[in-house]
């Protein structure tokens, strides 16, 4: 009886590496997009044993890192140099202004420091780029990091089907809408697509707008960073030098054009791979200790910005 049970288990143990195995291949093949792979890493997470616990943080933080510095090879700042001299102002008292909200709504709902700190860096640029580049910086756990990730992705897929409607009740111009879209919408994917719903030149500002806010990932990495640094004693996060290499290269080294292109697209690859791995890190336990605030100050946070931005977007306050 004691050797069937055993059997059993190492069966069970067996079908669960499998499984684990398998997922990481489609997360890698482009199959599933970003939110996809968290929340099927979250299923695994919450309803079977991980094979490989032990290896999950170290396995997840080197790919977090991998994925931002191939995410700088398809930054182009030719392209978005104008546009970006343009919303300077408001880009930098948006992102500063929501960094402050996020931080007074976390510490009222009483939400973990590291977490508030990245649900508002996702909020105030671009979602889950922001929250991969400032995590290892803030050495938040994998917890924290799926808690802040699933929070932004949650609402993206909230605004990319809800952005479009809402923009033609208002009737807002293919401008004001790729504006707010940029503005107000996490990851780059769901502004694309919100976009690309309402027009083709709303695309192309919202991208545009969207790639020049992206840029702020490497101020606010290395303010992070200095920050930090005066608290606590971490190795200088090197990664981010080498995302600001890349992203030098796509500009300036047109010859590579080809390989930038895929190194980018490993890039967000990695990134769907590794949020698959953090969600899966993420066990029941975790979410009772972790508990219902961060989601909520996310809301809020996203519900404020929002609301805000498309007001001195229809009042012209703001305008690309």
């Amino acid at each position: 009886m004691q050797e069937s049970c055993l059997e059993t288990e190492n069966l069970q143990q067996a079908i669960i590496k499998a499984l684990f195995i398998a997922a990481i291949i489609v997360c890698c093949s482009g199959l599933l997009s970003p939110p996809l792979a968290l929340a099927l890493g979250l299923l695994f997470g919450l309803t079977v044993a991980h094979p490989y616990p032990d290896q999950l943080r170290l396995a997840s933080k080197l790919l977090l890192q991998g994925s931002v510095v191939g995410l700088g090879f398809g930054m182009n700042l030719h392209e978005i140099i104008y546009t970006g001299k343009i919303s300077f102002v408001y880009t930098f008292v948006g992102i500063a202004a929501t960094l402050l909200a996020g931080y007074l709504i976390g510490n009222a709902l009483r939400v973990d420091p590291k977490s508030s700190y990245l649900i508002g860096a996702g909020t105030a640029i671009c979602g889950g780029s922001a929250i991969a580049a400032v995590a290892p910086i803030t050495e938040a756990s994998d917890e924290q990091i799926a808690v802040s990730l699933g929070t932004v992705f949650v609402l993206n897929s909230v605004a990319l089907l809800a952005f479009p409607p809402i923009g033609a009740a208002l009737h807002l111009s293919q401008q004001q809408f790729g504006l707010w879209a940029a503005l107000a919408i996490h990851d780059t994917s769901s502004v694309v697509g919100a976009a690309a719903k309402y027009g083709a030149i709303a695309l192309a500002i919202a991208t545009t707008v969207k790639l020049a806010r992206a840029l702020w990932i490497v101020p606010l990495s290395l303010s992070t960073a200095a920050f930090r640094k005066h608290k606590t004693r971490i190795q200088w996060p090197w990664f981010i030098l080498l995302f600001c290499l890349a992203a030098m290269l796509n500009t300036y080294l047109a010859a590579g054009s080809s390989v930038y292109t895929q190194l980018s697209r490993l890039g967000r690859l990695g990134l769907t791979a590794t949020l698959f791995l953090i969600g899966s890190g993420v066990s029941r336990n975790m979410l009772r200790q972790v508990g219902i605030r961060p989601l909520l100050q996310g809301v809020f946070l996203w519900i404020l910005v929002a609301s805000l931005t498309l007001f001195l977007v229809l009042r012209n306050v703001i305008h690309p």
